[in-house]
């Protein structure tokens, strides 16, 4: 997959509480609004250490993004196991995952898009742009995937409209415009993909 990214391995005890706290504030406030000092003394370790640790706050909140991504793409995994495979339901899950995914735990949407406006329009070279970009296009990849498993003509053509919905889907969770927007998103998802489902006719002759 072109969305590939580097997955976030074993961490130090105090890295892992500098990457919680980081985490947490960075979700919060933003990355920008967040500063080194304040990171550190939540994490109750110097700055010598966070710089040790991590390099920088650009790092840091690159790891941010990869371990939240790292959980997200684990919860999707652990729900497709359950589904049938080659099933309209697998395609389905992506937006269960995410329904359950975003339910009591994350307020203000995706911490990715949240992160790539923050970059503002201009940043397109720069670290996080391309770490969001390379996870949204993980996910389109994923969408064409299951949907050529469950053996719909286009698959691509249908993930992109399914990467839409619910990219939509996780704004509106952020703008709380209205209650429980990954469900109606998966219903426009099952509307689509039913309308792509090829229609079986019966033969001349038959009844």
């Amino acid at each position: 997959m072109t969305g590939a990214h580097d997955s976030v391995g074993a961490l130090t005890p105090a890295s892992e509480r500098i990457l919680d706290t980081a985490s947490r504030l960075f979700y919060a406030h933003g990355i920008h609004a967040v500063g080194v000092d304040r990171i550190a003394e939540e994490s109750g370790v110097t700055k010598k250490t966070l710089y040790d640790r991590f390099g920088s706050k650009e790092k840091l909140a690159l790891t941010y993004l990869r371990r939240r991504e790292d959980q997200w793409r684990n919860a999707l995994d652990r729900l497709l196991s359950l589904r049938p495979e080659h099933s309209i339901e697998r395609v389905l899950a992506v937006f269960d995952a995410a329904d359950l995914w975003y339910t009591g735990r994350s307020t203000k949407g995706c911490s990715a898009v949240n992160a790539r406006a923050e970059a503002g329009p201009d940043a397109t070279a720069q670290p996080i742009p391309i770490e969001v970009t390379a996870q949204k296009t993980w996910m389109l990849e994923r969408f064409q995937e299951l949907c050529a498993e469950a053996g719909f003509d286009q698959p691509d053509v249908l993930a992109r409209h399914l990467l839409l919905i619910l990219e939509g889907a996780l704004v509106t969770l952020g703008t709380q415009s209205f209650d429980e927007p990954m469900r109606v998103a998966r219903a426009a998802a099952a509307t689509i993909l039913d309308a792509a489902l090829p229609h079986l006719q019966t033969p001349k002759g038959e009844v």
